[in-house]
C-alpha cells in the first residue's frame, strides 16, 4: 500500500475507483476519505457537511465526473470516527446513498490542480463559520450568521401534535446535524417542548436552519426552533422524557411516561402511529437507527422534504411486527465474524468493555453472525458505537440493532455445540456497581491496552500493540487471566498513548 504523498495525477485520474471491489480488503485508517457515488449537483458545502459532525475539514477534491471525492480531516482520529458512524449508518446527499472508505493516501496535495477555487471557498467558509464570523454560504442571509458567544442548546416546539413525537424521534431527527449530547422533553402552556444540547453551536445553527417549519410527518407535527437562553442542560434521569447521551450511569429515576395520561391513552393504540407510516422510509437514521431506510435531509441548509420517520422510531419501544431494529432494544446482531476464531466467551469479554453482557448466541447455521445481548438499550448503543467498523481476527465487525428483544437459551436436549452461553450472573461484569469509576473509563478501542490488579508495587501499566485490532484480540485473551497470588488481570482500552 503507498503511503507517499500522492501526485496530483494519482488523484485526478481518481485510481481508488478502479482498485475498489465489493470484497476488496479495507485500507487502514487515513485521515484522507474517500467518497463514491456522489450525485452530479452536489455542492462542495454539502459533501463537507458529512465531515464536520466529526471534526475540523483540512481538504477536499472533487472528481465530479466520476461522481467521487476525496475529504481530508484534521486528525486520523476524526476520519475513524466518521467512518465507524457511517459505516452502518450509510449517508445521504439530495436523496441518493454515498459510500465512504479510507483512502490509500495519508494526505491531500491539491495545490497544482485546476479548479480548486470553489472548493477552497467552501472550506474557508465553513471554518468561518465555525469561528462564528459569516453566514454558511447558501443559508439564508436574515439568519445566516452564528453569533459568537451562540448557545448549542435549542428550544424545540411542536405544534400540530396529531401522533406523539417520542425522545428517540427527537434524536434521530437532529443527531443528522451532529452530536446531540443531551435531550429533555416537557409539557408547557399545552405544548410538547424539548431542550435539546449539541456539542457545537455550529451544530445548533445548522438544525435549526434546516428544520425549524419543517413537519415531522405530512402535514402535521410542525417543528418551531430557537436558540435557548440556556447554554448548558443538567439531566439528572434517563428515561423517556430527559437522556444525557453522555452518562450511561444515570438513574432512571421515576420513569414518568413521556406523555399525560389523557393524551397516551388518546395515542395508545399502536395502529393509529404505525398503519399510517408502517412502510414509511426513514430519516437518515442518527446513531441507533441503523435500518431506517431512506433520507430526505441534506446535511446543510437546503430543500428538505417532509421529515418521515420509521415506523419503530415513532413507536418507541413498541416492537413492531417486521421491524428490523428496535429503538430501545438491548440486542444486538453482529455480523460479519470470523466462524473459525470467534467463541461466545470472546464476545463476552470483548463487548463487556462497553456493558454487562447478559447472553450470546453464535447462530448454528451461520457462525460468522451471532447476537449479543447486553444488560440494556444505552450499553447496546454505546457498544455498537465504538465496535462496529473494528477488525477482529482479520474481518471488519459488524454490529446493529437486532430485531429480537432477547436471546433465548437452548431447550433440554437440544442441539447447539455449546454456542449459545448465559453469562447474567458472571462474576466479570465491569458495570454491575451503581456510579462505578469504570463508566468513567470507557474508551474506544485502541492499540494501547491499560492493565491493572497486577500483583507488583505500581499493580497498573500501559501496553502499546502494533495495531488496534492486536489490542483488540490481546484483550479478548487476557482480561481475568490468572496470575498468580488470587491477582486476575484486568484490561481495557487506554485513552493515552505511550
Amino acid at each position: 500500500m503507498n503511503s507517499s504523498t500522492p501526485s496530483a495525477g494519482v488523484y485526478a485520474n481518481g485510481n481508488d475507483s478502479k482498485k475498489f471491489k465489493r470484497d476488496r480488503p479495507p485500507c487502514s485508517p487515513s485521515r484522507v476519505l474517500h467518497l463514491r457515488k456522489i450525485p452530479c449537483d452536489v455542492t462542495e458545502a454539502e459533501i463537507i457537511s458529512l465531515g464536520l459532525p466529526f471534526g475540523k475539514v483540512t481538504n477536499l477534491l472533487m472528481l465530479k465526473g466520476k461522481s467521487q471525492a476525496f475529504l481530508e480531516m484534521a486528525s486520523e482520529e476524526a476520519a475513524v470516527t466518521m467512518v465507524n458512524y457511517y459505516t452502518p449508518i450509510t449517508p445521504h446527499l439530495r436523496s441518493q446513498p454515498v459510500y465512504i472508505q479510507y483512502s490509500n493516501h495519508r494526505e491531500l496535495k491539491t495545490d497544482n490542480l485546476p479548479n480548486q477555487a470553489r472548493a477552497q471557498a467552501a472550506l474557508q467558509a465553513v471554518s468561518a463559520v465555525q469561528s462564528g464570523s459569516l453566514a454558511l454560504s447558501g443559508g439564508p442571509s436574515n439568519e445566516g450568521t452564528v453569533l459568537p458567544g451562540q448557545s448549542p442548546v435549542l428550544r424545540i416546539i411542536i405544534e400540530n401534535l396529531f401522533y406523539p413525537v417520542t425522545l428517540e424521534v427527537l434524536h434521530q431527527i437532529f443527531s443528522k446535524f451532529g452530536t446531540v449530547l443531551k435531550i429533555i422533553t416537557f409539557t408547557k402552556n399545552n405544548q410538547f417542548q424539548a431542550l435539546l444540547q449539541y456539542a457545537d453551536p455550529v451544530n445548533a445553527h445548522y438544525a435549526k436552519m434546516a428544520l425549524d417549519g419543517q413537519n415531522i410527518y405530512n402535514a402535521c407535527c410542525t417543528l418551531r426552533i430557537d436558540f435557548s437562553k440556556l447554554t448548558s442542560l443538567n439531566v439528572k434521569y434517563n428515561n423517556d422524557k430527559s437522556r444525557d447521551f453522555t452518562r450511561l450511569d444515570l438513574p432512571t429515576g421515576d420513569g414518568q411516561p413521556s406523555l399525560e395520561p389523557p393524551m397516551a391513552a388518546a395515542f395508545g393504540a399502536p395502529g393509529i402511529i404505525s398503519s399510517p407510516y408502517a412502510g414509511a422510509a426513514g430519516f437518515a437514521p442518527a446513531i441507533g437507527f441503523p435500518q431506517a431506510t431512506g433520507l430526505s435531509v441534506p446535511a446543510v441548509p437546503g430543500a428538505l422534504g417532509p421529515l418521515t420517520i420509521t415506523s419503530s422510531a415513532v413507536t418507541g419501544r413498541m416492537a413492531i411486527p417486521g421491524a428490523s431494529g428496535i429503538p430501545g432494544n438491548s440486542v444486538l446482531l453482529v455480523t460479519n465474524l470470523n466462524p473459525d476464531l470467534i467463541t461466545p466467551h470472546g464476545l463476552f469479554i470483548l463487548f463487556g468493555v462497553y456493558g454487562d453482557v447478559h447472553r450470546v448466541k453464535i447462530m448454528f447455521n451461520k457462525k460468522e453472525n451471532a447476537l449479543v445481548q447486553m444488560a440494556d438499550a444505552n450499553q447496546a448503543q454505546l457498544a455498537m458505537n465504538h465496535l462496529s467498523g473494528q477488525r477482529l481476527y482479520g474481518k471488519v465487525l459488524r454490529a446493529t440493532l437486532s430485531k429480537h428483544q432477547a436471546v433465548q437459551l437452548p431447550r433440554e436436549g437440544q442441539e447447539d455445540q455449546g454456542l449459545t452461553k448465559d453469562f447474567s450472573n458472571s462474576p466479570l461484569h465491569r458495570f454491575k456497581k451503581p456510579g462505578s469509576k469504570n463508566f468513567q473509563n470507557i474508551f474506544p478501542p485502541s492499540a494501547t491496552l491499560h492493565l491493572s490488579n497486577i500483583p507488583k508495587d505500581r499493580k497498573m501499566a500501559l501496553i502499546q500493540l502494533g495495531s488496534v485490532e492486536e489490542a483488540i484480540q490481546a484483550l479478548i485473551e487476557l482480561h481475568n487471566h490468572d496470575l498468580g497470588e488470587n491477582h486476575h488481570l484486568r484490561v481495557s482500552f487506554s485513552k493515552s498513548t505511550i
